[in-house]
């Protein structure tokens, strides 16, 4: 439940428009409702800004039709990572305006009036081709919560010229999604150029000696480069939902000078 959701249903009430039976009934699912196999948390972005995000690796089809069913029932957002082309199947039915992106995994139907782009945003960077469905999964939980987002893919440390030729949209950006596989050097190498926070994501990609990304994981936990913080392996999810509270606190902070 959004703010404004629960705001009107209170309006509501106290303007005599519905009945307190009425309002109990439009709030039964608040804070949480019990599915048996899941509780789903209706108060998250009133408490923390953001709705619950599905996780839908490891749930059947059919709970996670069930999951949607009920947040879609209440006219939310909604946003699922990790899912797979019949998790899809399942879902399509509910609703027309849910679409599957099979590079980042995602399921979503944003609801609601989009927020305008705003002149701060994020830059995603992902060091090889092979990294960018985890970069995507960064990218589109950035943009499901509202932020712009500048993708700057396939600029590895192979090939460093790459990067610099970018390095203006880069360092323009509020906050900064760093993606690579391999040893996961782009990381350092943004830190080092960069005057904001890089979130560093290690990928599984790379041979054997790579140890399925923890190798990426360990170089970026090391990084002498300041400002650099690290998600878990593979964890777009994760990234783009920090980068997007630093860059909502950024345009908040310049709205304020103002």
């Amino acid at each position: 439940m959004t703010p404004g959701g629960l705001a009107t249903i209170l309006e509501r009430y106290k303007a005599g428009i519905i009945d307190l039976d009425s309002a109990l009934d439009e709030l039964a699912g608040f804070p949480s409702k019990d599915l048996g196999f899941a509780v789903l948390d209706s108060q998250r972005q009133l408490r923390q800004g953001y709705p619950e995000v599905i996780y839908a690796e490891g749930k059947s089809p059919e709970q996670l039709a069930a999951i949607v069913a009920e947040i879609l029932g209440r006219g939310s957002s909604l946003l699922a990572t990790r899912a797979r082309a019949e998790h899809f199947e399942a879902v399509r039915p509910l609703s027309p305006d849910l679409a599957y992106d099979p590079l980042s995994r995602t399921i979503a139907a944003c609801r609601g009036p989009k927020p305008s782009p705003a002149a701060s945003y994020i830059a995603v960077v992902s060091a090889g081709t092979s990294d960018i469905s985890v970069a995507e999964e960064a990218a589109v939980t950035a943009e499901f919560f509202g932020n712009r987002v500048e993708r700057i893919y396939d600029v590895g440390v192979a090939g460093i010229h790459r990067l610099f030729a970018r390095l203006d949209a880069i360092r323009g950006a509020a906050a900064i999604v760093a993606v690579a596989g391999m040893e996961g050097a782009l990381a350092s190498v943004l830190g080092g150029l960069v005057a904001v926070p890089v979130i560093a994501v290690p990928t599984s990609v790379g041979y054997g000696a790579s140890f399925g990304g923890i190798s990426a994981l360990l170089t970026m936990l090391n990084s002498c480069a300041a400002g650099v913080s690290v998600v878990n392996i593979d964890n777009g999810f994760g990234a783009g939902y920090v980068a997007s509270m630093v860059n909502k606190g950024a345009a908040m902070d310049r709205s304020a000078r103002r």
